[in-house]
């Protein structure tokens, strides 16, 4: 099973995103996944394969025969389509390891098998207003390195794009990757971003509403650019690998001058009907006594400009005991908790995480935790992010490996389609037609 494009880049095989012994619906009737002669089962018995052996470590046949239910006959031919696909590699182990097996076992020795991890890669992209941040990774998900590059907040859309490239470019230099290994690109920016990839709005940025960032990105790439909000992404990476690990329904909270926040329910990201659920920071817009502007300067000494960087100046004066400072702080954890509550009230979350510049803040948690507990019907636990400055180019790379996934593990029943990132270039792929922005992304 040939995965090459017209450029000899490998690509995902047309197989199923399913576990051994589920069913699937074939013509009106179900089938186990127990074998098969058909082209749809030969497809769902190289998913249930390739599902068995990406866990990590190399297996036998006779271990993939146990682990997927397949006769050994129907395991040997899909073993081989994935090595011609370059998705799966014969090992040989230590020979020291297998000294120990001799005794029970005479013979030829059998032969290992492993996912190639290294097949492809997958980019993270953080487009934030003070920088970019950049995470690569295999087709695992395990990240291979980071890179950040400081922005001018003032820099303009055009040029803003150009650093972000040049930052993905840095990144693939430094971990010795090449750009036609990528199978899919996830990208996190602020704003309200449409399923196609479109900023309909986005203040935090010069030149951002309205921007067709994801076609701006994908001229860059030859793979699926996948876009995002940031707070969205971030409350997926939190759950995929930090502090919301295993929960369900989950609140992550950008806390900064305007708050947003991104959440799950039952793992699944709520995006909204227009993909602008979230949005804590425009409440302000309620009463004027919430708005920023006010809520962060003291009366005598109003903060001009109102930015990061001089709200950070203001709280560092909060720690040193400056009263007119502690003032300032504690009207913005009043606005912040108010924002965080009205949320947990609508949503229920088992948890909500606090991250963004203002997650620095001395006892953020404290007033949240008393106030939530006053304010909600069930109090949530909450807890500072546990990934930090990463944590939305990590949710970026949770939402590229969710592509790759289903391209690993989906059906296509088309046996050659022109993907969007190919048919830019003119070339075609048996690789099934890359979604937009999923509405419901898995963070699981």
């Amino acid at each position: 099973m040939s995965c090459r494009n017209a450029r000899g880049r490998a690509h995902p095989p047309d197989t199923i995103r399913l576990s051994p012994g589920t069913q699937v619906r074939e013509g009106g009737e179900l089938a186990q996944l127990t074998g098969g002669d058909s082209s749809l089962l030969r497809r769902i018995n190289s998913a249930v394969t390739l599902h068995a052996l990406r866990g990590g470590d190399a297996l036998t046949l006779t271990q993939l025969v146990g682990d997927t239910g397949l006769s050994r006959p129907t395991v040997e031919g899909v073993i081989e389509g994935l090595i011609e696909s370059e998705l799966v590699v014969e090992v040989h182990p230590d020979p020291d390891s297998r000294r120990g097996d001799s005794i029970r076992q005479r013979g030829r020795p059998a032969r290992h098998f492993r996912f190639r991890a290294e097949a492809g890669h997958l980019l993270g992209i953080e487009i934030g207003t003070h920088g970019a941040r950049v995470a690569l990774a295999d087709l695992t998900g395990r990240i291979m390195g980071s890179y950040a590059r400081p922005i001018d907040e003032s820099t303009g859309a055009t040029e803003r794009l150009g650093l972000v490239r040049a930052t993905v470019a840095e990144l693939l230099r430094r971990c010795e990757v090449s750009r036609d290994t990528l199978w899919a690109v996830g990208v996190g920016t602020p704003g309200v971003v449409d399923a196609e990839g479109v900023v309909r709005l986005g203040t935090a940025l010069p030149g951002w509403t309205g921007l067709e960032l994801g076609a701006r990105l994908r001229r860059s790439f030859r793979c699926p650019v996948l876009v995002e909000n940031d707070a969205n992404l971030a409350a997926i990476g939190e759950h995929w690998k930090g502090a919301a690990a295993g929960m369900g329904d989950v609140v992550f909270v950008l806390a900064g001058l305007s708050p947003g926040a991104g959440s799950l329910i039952n793992g699944r990201l709520h995006r909204g009907f227009g993909g602008a659920a979230g949005e804590i920071g425009s409440l302000h817009l309620l009463g004027r006594e919430s708005n920023p502007a006010q809520l962060l300067s003291a009366p005598s000494k109003p903060i001009d400009p109102l930015d990061e960087a001089a709200v950070a100046r203001v709280l560092r004066l909060a720690e040193q005991g400056d009263q007119v400072a502690l003032d300032v702080r504690d009207r913005f954890l009043t606005r912040l908790v108010r924002d965080v509550a009205a949320l947990v009230l609508a949503i229920d979350p088992e948890i909500v995480v606090i991250g963004g510049w203002a997650a620095g803040l001395d006892g953020v948690l404290d007033p949240l935790r008393e106030q939530l507990t006053r304010m909600c019907l069930r109090p949530p636990v909450v807890r500072l992010s546990a990934l930090g400055d990463d944590v939305i180019a990590t949710g970026a790379l949770r939402l590229a490996l969710e592509h790759a996934e289903e391209q690993l593990f989906s059906v296509d029943q088309e046996a050659v389609r022109t993907s969007p990132a190919a048919g830019a270039a003119g070339a075609t792929s048996t690789t099934p037609e890359a979604p937009k922005v999923s509405r419901h992304i898995s963070a699981r």
